[in-house]
């Protein structure tokens, strides 16, 4: 007898648990609605930020400061998963609460049984049972609010398909998931659109989850064993990609009360993966030593600029708000010139972030300023080019220190970061650490970040390469797990045995030098004008450089002639053979005399055989040579 094919499936949900940043819809929930509407149009697809009703109910500020560490984050959905362990939560929560202001008027306590009653009211107000398929996307500071909401519905609603994806679960970090919990029926592993499609396609032919047939990217209890490789498959370009759907974030905020409604920030995406990073054969990757943020995607895809642009003024058209974060772990390097140049041509005020590399050139960089650019996460990561090497980076010390000139030169917000306690670090990468601090006064202060093992980077898969001895779990997974799930998972956090108690005996003076970098910075910027800290103004024929000190009125330089055009000359770092060609009437010994004499005032920084002037514009387009 012919067995009668079940209708298709009539909706599906997309949720996003806590602890995302609060003012951005989630990109992943927003991307694949978008993506699922326009390949099956006649099934409703509910994207469920949930992540913002936390936010409102508990005040935007206490659940900042909740998000914005992983290991708080996790604790407070951890002692609702397992109450048996709750006071190991409990524990690591105080422990990561120190200094956290906006926490101290609540306890762990009320804390957690304010967020158990918004979730158990948001379980109880949706009817689960009328979707075919719920999916969860988890990402940093996701995965035990992602499993106490997977657990209680399975436990109302037995039959409901559920699915997980995101960089969490992605490759060796899926492990043995559908063991230790048995709550989850599918897993997609990498990008989402096309395993959802071939997902959804076999759902409609048999609604048994049993029956989903091996599929590349979609991981099942029947599929999934210890021997087999785990697969994922995506685009091959982003061409045909549907603007990211938000309405449902947007219909929640217009639900709030006036007082606590807020213009969000859209993000979007121009590329996905990292051209810096690309995967070896046998599965290892040339990139940065500590970075594990692209395993999910194989290769570097970006958008056209024509649909970078078509897509940015329809979104902000449509949601009628003007601040945009790009996503990219690295903004393309070729394509964004171009991009930014036709995103000013759209003529709106737009306030934009975006992740880049130490090396975009200065042009490029105003190019962005222009369109509205005003914050920016550069690959900065290190101050001494010897670490830089360890690090994979690719880049300088004169590099970086030139990046952070210019964004303060321009006006751009330049959040960071500096890393500490990398292994392997030594006495020379230290000392040289602290040599090129002096010079780097002037500019906006690196966050001092500790360097944490990611799973999958180049560190994990040689560890012996950086003196480390034995790889394990991030021992904060014991405050937040059974012993049983710590030992059957490979976390995205790991932990390891090696140098790490002399590392935080070698860098403790530069976390002092850096505490003391921010007090000045801050000290120097105050009053009502915020001037830079070194500048210069141009006389045509002299040029005078300001020097703003702690202890007494600043400093002032006067350079003249041939010392005026060679400062200026280095405003992009040179080497000592172009600035010699560049003034063949000036005796090179003249030229290195007085290049010594800028570089022992500090207004200028010097690199092996290259130069850098130090001081910027007093008026942002002053003049140049």
């Amino acid at each position: 007898m012919k067995q009668n094919r079940p209708s298709p499936l009539q909706k599906i949900a997309l949720v996003s648990t806590p602890w995302p940043i609060f003012s951005r819809p989630s990109i992943q929930i927003g991307t694949l609605k978008a993506h699922l509407k326009r390949q099956f149009p006649n099934m409703k697809v509910d994207a469920h930020h949930f992540y913002l009703e936390v936010a409102e109910a508990l005040g935007y500020r206490r659940y900042q400061s909740v998000s914005e560490r992983t290991w708080l984050a996790e604790t407070i959905y951890a002692a609702l998963l397992y109450p048996e362990y709750r006071n190991h939560a409990e524990h690591l929560f105080q422990k990561e609460a120190k200094g956290k202001s906006h926490l101290k008027t609540m306890d762990f306590k009320s804390l957690t049984g304010k967020v158990l009653e918004i979730s158990e009211a948001f379980i109880r107000r949706i009817d689960w049972g009328g979707y075919g398929l719920v999916g969860f996307s988890i990402c940093f500071c996701q995965l035990s609010s992602s499993l106490f909401f997977i657990r209680k519905l399975k436990e109302r609603f037995q039959s409901l398909c559920i699915v997980v994806g995101g960089s969490l679960l992605t490759g060796i970090a899926a492990g043995n998931i559908f063991k230790v919990f048995p709550e989850i029926d599918i897993l997609v592993n990498g990008e989402g659109e096309i395993a959802l499609d071939r997902l959804v396609s076999s759902l409609n032919k048999n609604r048994d989850k049993k029956m989903i047939p091996s599929l590349e990217g979609i991981l099942s209890p029947e599929t999934h064993g210890k021997e087999t490789p785990v697969s994922f498959c995506q685009m091959k370009d982003l061409s045909g990609m549907a603007p990211p759907d938000y309405s449902d974030y947007f219909e929640k905020i217009n639900s709030f009360d006036p007082a606590k409604r807020f213009f969000p920030t859209l993000p979007m995406e121009i590329s996905r993966g990292c051209w810096w990073q690309r995967r070896r054969p046998g599965g290892k990757f040339k990139g940065c030593a500590f970075c594990n943020l692209n395993l999910q995607w194989d290769g570097y895809r970006t958008k056209t600029a024509k649909q970078v642009i078509s897509e940015m003024d329809y979104l902000t058209s449509k949601y009628k708000t003007l601040s945009v974060a790009f996503t990219d772990n690295l903004l393309p390097l070729k394509k964004s010139k171009t991009i930014f140049k036709e995103i000013s041509m759209l003529k709106k005020d737009f306030r934009l972030f975006g992740e880049i590399r130490a090396t975009i050139p200065e042009e490029d960089l105003q190019t962005m300023k222009d369109a509205g650019m005003q914050d920016v996460q550069i690959g900065i990561e290190a101050l001494s080019t010897r670490l830089l090497k360890k690090l994979k980076k690719g880049t300088t010390a004169i590099q970086n220190i030139e990046i952070m000139k210019h964004c303060e030169m321009l006006g751009i917000h330049n959040a960071s970061n500096l890393i500490v306690y990398f292994p392997g670090s030594d006495p020379d990468d230290v000392a040289e650490t602290l040599r090129n601090l002096e010079f780097a006064y002037p500019f906006r202060p690196l966050r001092l970040v500790h360097f944490w093992l990611g799973l999958g980077s180049a560190v994990w898969q040689e560890p012996e390469a950086f003196g480390i001895k034995a790889i394990f779990n991030h021992p904060n997974y014991r405050s937040l797990f059974p012993p049983d799930v710590v030992r059957s998972m490979r976390f995205i956090i790991q932990a390891y045995r090696g140098d790490l108690g002399y590392q935080k005996r070698l860098w403790a003076p530069v976390k002092t030098k850096l505490k003391a970098w921010k007090k000045t910075y801050a000290k120097l910027h105050q009053g009502e004008n915020h001037e830079n800290i070194l500048t210069y103004r141009d006389g045509r024929y002299f040029l005078i450089i300001r020097q703003k000190r702690l202890a007494g009125e600043p400093m002032t330089h006067r350079l003249e002639g041939t010392s005026r055009s060679i400062y200026l000359f280095c405003q992009k770092h040179r080497t000592i053979k172009r600035i010699v060609n560049r003034f063949p009437s000036t005796p090179a010994d003249r030229i290195e005399a007085f290049l010594k004499m800028m570089t022992d005032k500090k207004l200028m920084f010097s690199e092996d055989d290259r130069y850098l002037s130090l001081a910027v514009p007093e008026r942002p387009h002053g003049k140049r040579l």
